[in-house]
């Protein structure tokens, strides 16, 4: 504390003071108490301007006094003036829920791997910090490059970079990126042992707003039903969902081929090369089963029965030889029809396909056969009631369209044209009714349990809302960048958030939704108090209460200083 005169014309005034750095680095002073003019005070401690001095200068020890007491109590006094105007171009309020997601980004080491990268490309620019923004803006309320950079200087800690330097960083992302995805592979271990056992692969696509075709963005069967020129993604992640590595081809390029490239660089790159390779059907064809047969590397797909052949197919599609997979006992034909319980059956089938010995799993599910009629006597009806209406379009090719129990006949008996007559088609009814309730998955374990066959089966699920979250919270799509290698970097940054968020959700034991994480980061802002600290708005939960453990910070106190808030941020940055 210190005492400040200010002198005019006519008067002496006389002020306690204290001096601060402000949210832009510089020293500045803020008013803690006005003692009063000179005239004021000459009436009761003067009477002299000495004697006035004198005790201003007491009223600054006992303030001082007080002021320290105050910090050792952790109790702060901020003085407000009703009367005074807010000064302009002052931000009041900022973005902290960031300081989570830091949290990981520093502990997988990124800030190293970029210092790694500087040593390989000539800029002046901080890389890390621009990436850092990148992905806690991905996270946080997705936007593009421009406005990711203005929603930066709401952060607590404002950015040391221009615009124009994001945009030239994302090419050296892009040259990059597989190094910077097997670096944080390894790092990733930092937070616990992977379960890199079992690798999931799938490949989604993203559209662009644009119509014509441009480098790796080609017009394709977009996941939307878009008519928009796409790029795909092919991801692979590990049996708890955690991304492990991705890569970006065209459009119209078949996604079978994308699997060969990226599971490469996990051997060779990643130092990977024992896993359980699990995928759907479209990604489990003869050539990728085939190169998963290899080295020490197994594979379990799903299989389309309908695509079986016809011997195979016979016997999956018979109710006989099934066992109940809680107590692997046999039961009869009739059993499983008349059974609408929960239980699961399975049979097994040596099955030989592209060389190799596979075992075939036909599952069973009395439960999910009932949903799956119920389903389609809804599409019969609606069927039924668009050929009563005449209301028929031509080229459906939805697979799930009641259009597709409709037939047609164009002729008489004489073989003459006539009109089209439209009809619902039983037989194509009766056909699709014959695989209701029933699943297959192939697999080269043959000597493993089913039990264990179909549970990392049924976890492909795990990448399915890795998609979900990329393209919906994290906003992945429609992509506005043009150039290629920015491209490469965009998703770069999309797959970078989406392993900080999943460790993060790890962290807290899977106890919350996607939802609620997000909302929760998005809420906690913290308001300037005068420029000396900050005060939380956000609502302390059970939430609030995981992430500060996990992080190993807290943000929830009443008032935060400015330098306790220092303190946090080098926190949250150590690993």
């Amino acid at each position: 504390m210190k005492l400040t005169i200010s002198k005019s014309k006519n008067s002496e005034s006389f002020y306690i003071s204290k001096s601060f750095i402000d949210n832009s680095g510089k020293s500045t002073t803020a008013t803690v108490r006005k003692l009063g003019t000179l005239s004021e005070l000459l009436k009761d401690h003067g009477p002299t301007r000495d004697d006035v001095i004198a005790w201003c200068r007491s009223e600054v020890a006992a303030e001082t006094k007080k002021y320290k007491q105050a910090r050792k109590t952790k109790s702060v006094q901020v003085v407000f003036h009703a009367d005074k105007e807010l000064d302009y171009a002052q931000r009041k309020l900022f973005e902290g829920g960031y300081l989570f997601p830091q949290a990981v980004y520093y502990k997988l080491q990124l800030d190293k791997i970029c210092k790694t990268i500087k040593q390989r490309h000539q800029y002046e620019y901080d890389l890390n910090a621009i990436l850092s923004d990148l992905v806690y803006n991905r996270i946080l309320d997705p936007r593009s490059k421009l406005s990711a950079y203005k929603a930066a200087q709401s952060y607590l800690e404002a950015p040391t970079y221009e615009l124009h330097d994001i945009y030239r960083a994302l090419s050296v992302l892009a040259e990059e990126s597989d190094f910077i995805q097997s670096e944080v592979f390894k790092n990733s271990n930092y937070f616990g042992k992977r379960n890199d056992r079992i690798l999931y692969y799938d490949c989604s696509n993203f559209y662009f707003e644009i119509e014509q075709e441009d480098g790796n963005k080609k017009y394709g069967k977009s996941k939307e039903h878009r008519p928009n020129p796409i790029v795909q993604m092919g991801l692979f992640i590990d049996g708890d969902g955690i991304p492990l590595a991705f890569s970006i081809f065209g459009g119209n390029q078949n996604e079978q081929k994308s699997l060969k490239p990226l599971e490469s660089k996990i051997l060779q790159q990643f130092g990977h090369d024992k896993f359980i390779y699990c995928s759907d059907a479209g990604l489990g064809s003869t050539d990728n089963r085939k190169f998963n047969h290899l080295g020490e590397r197994a594979f379990i797909v799903t299989q389309a029965i309908k695509k079986l052949d016809a011997e195979n197919k016979k016997l999956a599609l018979s109710k006989d030889g099934f066992k109940r997979l809680s107590d692997n006992k046999k039961v009869s034909a009739a059993e499983i029809e008349s059974t609408d319980s929960d239980e699961l059956y399975y049979k097994e089938i040596p099955y030989i396909s592209g060389n190799i010995d596979q075992l075939l799993i036909i599952t069973y599910s009395p439960k999910y056969a009932a949903y799956q009629k119920a389903i389609r006597e809804a599409q019969v009806q609606r069927a039924e009631a668009m050929i009563n209406k005449g209301k028929l379009k031509k080229n459906r090719k939805n697979p799930n369209d009641p259009a597709r129990f409709i037939g047609k006949d164009a002729c008489t008996e004489d073989g003459e044209v006539a009109d089209i007559h439209y009809y619902l088609d039983e037989t194509k009814v009766a056909e699709e009714a014959r695989y209701d309730g029933l699943y297959a998955v192939c697999t080269d374990l043959i000597d493993d349990d089913v039990k264990d066959i179909l549970k990392v089966s049924e976890g492909r699920w795990q990448i399915e809302e890795c998609f979900r979250i990329m393209k919906t919270d994290f906003a992945a799509r429609p992509v506005y960048i043009r150039r290629d290698d920015r491209i490469e970097a965009h998703f770069l940054i999309c797959f970078l958030s989406l392993l900080v968020y999943r460790l993060l959700e790890k962290q807290l034991e899977n106890k919350y939704t996607c939802e609620e994480i997000l909302d929760k980061l998005k809420s906690m802002k913290f308001a300037d108090i005068k420029g000396q600290g900050y005060m939380p708005t956000y609502i302390r939960d059970k939430l609030t209460d995981a992430l500060h453990k996990v992080c190993g910070f807290r943000t929830d106190y009443e008032f935060i200083t400015k330098a306790d808030m220092r303190t946090i941020e080098k926190q949250s940055k150590q690993r």
